[in-house]
């Protein structure tokens, strides 16, 4: 497929995904009230335990309406997670068969629950995250804390989470898709588990090891569960490519020696 067809598969993908979202932040915009309450639970409960001034403000007369279309539009990415994820996933993979990309259902499948695991993992973390970041307010001050900065807060560690649990998903579709090899996931195992613990202390502000190894190594098995997949696919490819007369993927043919593709 030439680069200007790529493209404008690309801007219809994205068009369609975008809908998607409005749609779903439409039907956000009716859930607004307990979500808002759900979110500022945390800052309650540690405003509770400590006997002390934490709240959230609206600084500006339009913020609380700003504040509900955000929210909105958060929900929105989360309810129409299906829908846009269905959309990568045929961006990705438009030159497969029929039969393969049946599998899209499968993807879609499997990548809304690890998004939503991941979204709600950060739910999880979250309260840990407030009491302690709220710990350094000097004593005899009080926590006024700005809507949207905490809703950004919010947004912005939950969708991490959403992302980082989907990372997996993302490497078998470019394995189905052709770009990246089982061979090339495997060398560098090391770092993906690396970064696994990184980003598990990065985005859990808290100082217990047990909140980052709740994060990193759900991650870490997942990377291996992915790499078992795209092992197992490279394989099914190896044989219908030396069927054909091919090179296997990593270039070497079917009569050199030391080169079985290996069962299923």
């Amino acid at each position: 497929m030439p680069l200007r067809a790529h493209l404008v598969e690309l801007r219809r993908r994205v068009f369609l995904a975008a809908i998607g979202v409005v749609v779903g932040a439409v039907i956000g915009w009716f859930l607004y009230d307990p979500v808002f309450t759900a979110l500022q639970r945390p800052i309650e409960l540690v405003a509770a335990e400590r006997d002390d001034l934490i709240t959230l403000n609206f600084a500006g007369i339009a913020t609380s309406f700003d504040m509900q279309v955000k929210v909105s539009f958060f929900l929105g990415i989360i309810l129409s997670s299906p829908w846009w994820l269905y959309q990568f996933w045929a961006f990705v993979t438009p030159g497969l068969t029929r039969k393969e990309r049946g599998y899209a259902i499968g993807f879609v499948a499997v990548a809304v629950p690890l998004f939503l695991a991941g979204a709600f993992m950060a739910w999880w973390v979250l309260p840990n995250a407030v009491r302690l970041l709220t710990e350094f307010t000097p004593t005899g001050a009080t926590n006024i804390i700005d809507a949207q900065t905490y809703l950004g807060f919010v947004m912005r560690i939950m969708l991490a989470f959403g992302i980082a649990f989907l990372l997996p998903i993302i490497m078998v579709a470019l394995n189905f898709a052709g770009i990246g090899t089982a061979a090339t996931w495997r060398k560098g195992w090391r770092w993906a588990v690396l970064l696994s613990f990184v980003f598990a202390a990065i985005v859990t502000p808290t100082p217990d090891a047990i909140t980052m190894l709740a994060v990193a190594i759900p991650m870490s098995a997942l990377y291996f569960l992915a790499l078992g997949v795209c092992v197992l696919h490279d394989r099914r490819v190896d044989r219908r490519r030396v069927a054909a007369g091919l090179p296997r993927l990593d270039g070497t043919m079917a009569d050199e020696p030391g080169t079985a593709a290996g069962p299923a």
